[in-house]
């Protein structure tokens, strides 16, 4: 979006904004560094995991690569803000919780992990003090989109950024889309370059690794989205190389489609793509929109398809609704190193 020229020149307009947003950020970091603002510790391990930027950063499969490696040896809390969800204050999510009630992200842990306890507060120091009131067993605590929450002091903080839109490369709100200054970065015990291409040259990673500098303290990771091999609705499956037989309505509300509309293109996948904006709230206008765009395509074999995080909003409210899921992977077997470092620092 920021690529369009009036919006772009509308940010530059706004550029003095920018300098003073920054000022106020860096004194807040300043005061919570030198201890004028208080940070709570937690006797068990917490995560964090965010970014500098707005959204489109991978937070989401980063959070269930977390808890598919750590769950046997842990019992996981998973605590978020619960982003455009309809309700207040702490909840934890139980059997008759709903999308509304917890926001996409949670209500998606919520739906996949039945071994995780998953929560929603927008002051996390109050979220984690009530889950560990309301659910005792809890030994490790993973803060979804939490880089910017000060007050708590977590125990590994995991920083992620876009390959193509590193967080090097921007600015501050509103002239470009950075939550506060690249200085932020200093506070991450890893960076994670996420959505790479499967193959990086060495030439490219030497380039990555200049422009990122990470401190003496910080490791460098890179993860690629792997796509799940089938589709799946609320009854059916359908294998993902069966999917080129069929004509295909896309329906997006994410940050950063882009990534995968270039799969389904290398995928020889026809489709057309209906997209909305980030979390976005389907309306009944919206709804019939997209049942008149499914109704005029023409063909015996067609089916509507979107992301996991847009499946829980669009869930029994549209009819031949598949969902794609995708997961984190780590270039060249640096999982095992990333594992390992994580281990190390929750331990201590």
């Amino acid at each position: 979006m920021i690529n369009h020229p009036f919006i772009r020149i509308v940010r530059y307009l706004l550029f003095p904004l920018s300098i003073v947003y920054a000022a106020v950020l860096q004194l807040r970091n300043w005061f919570f560094d030198c201890g004028c603002f208080e940070s709570t510790s937690f006797e068990i391990p917490v995560i964090a995991v965010g970014n500098l930027s707005i959204g489109g950063t991978g937070k989401t499969p980063q959070i269930e690569y977390l808890i598919r490696h750590l769950h046997t040896s842990y019992k996981i809390a998973v605590l978020s803000r619960g982003y455009k969800r309809q309700s207040k204050g702490f909840i934890l999510a139980n059997s008759e919780s709903t999308v509304a009630e917890l926001g996409d992200e949670p209500f998606q842990y919520h739906k996949k992990f039945s071994n995780v306890y998953v929560a929603v507060d927008a002051d996390r120091t109050h979220g984690i003090k009530e889950l560990l009131s309301v659910c005792p067993d809890i030994t490790l605590i993973l803060l979804d989109d939490a880089f910017q929450h000060r007050k708590v002091k977590a125990s590994f903080y995991i920083l992620l950024t876009a390959f193509d839109n590193l967080y090097t490369s921007d600015c501050v709100l509103p002239v470009g889309n950075l939550r506060e200054s690249k200085r932020g970065a200093y506070r991450a015990d890893t960076i994670v370059i996420t959505k790479c291409p499967e193959e990086i040259s060495i030439s490219k990673k030497e380039a990555l690794y200049k422009q990122i500098k990470p401190l003496d303290h910080q490791q460098l990771f890179y993860t690629s989205i792997v796509y799940d091999t089938y589709i799946y609705s609320s009854s059916d499956k359908i294998a993902l190389a069966d999917l080129k037989e069929y004509k295909v309505l896309l329906i997006t509300g994410i940050a950063d489609p882009n990534p995968l509309l270039t799969f389904l293109k290398t995928q020889a996948i026809d489709y057309q793509h209906l997209q909305y904006p980030d979390h976005y709230d389907f309306k009944r206008r919206d709804l019939q929109k997209i049942q008149a765009t499914f109704s005029d395509i023409v063909s015996s074999n067609k089916i509507m398809l979107t992301t996991e995080k847009d499946g829980v909003r669009l869930q029994d409210r549209l009819e031949t609704l598949y969902t794609l899921g995708i997961q984190t992977s780590f270039h060249e077997g640096s999982d095992k190193i990333f594992r390992t470092l994580l281990q190390s620092k929750v331990k201590k």
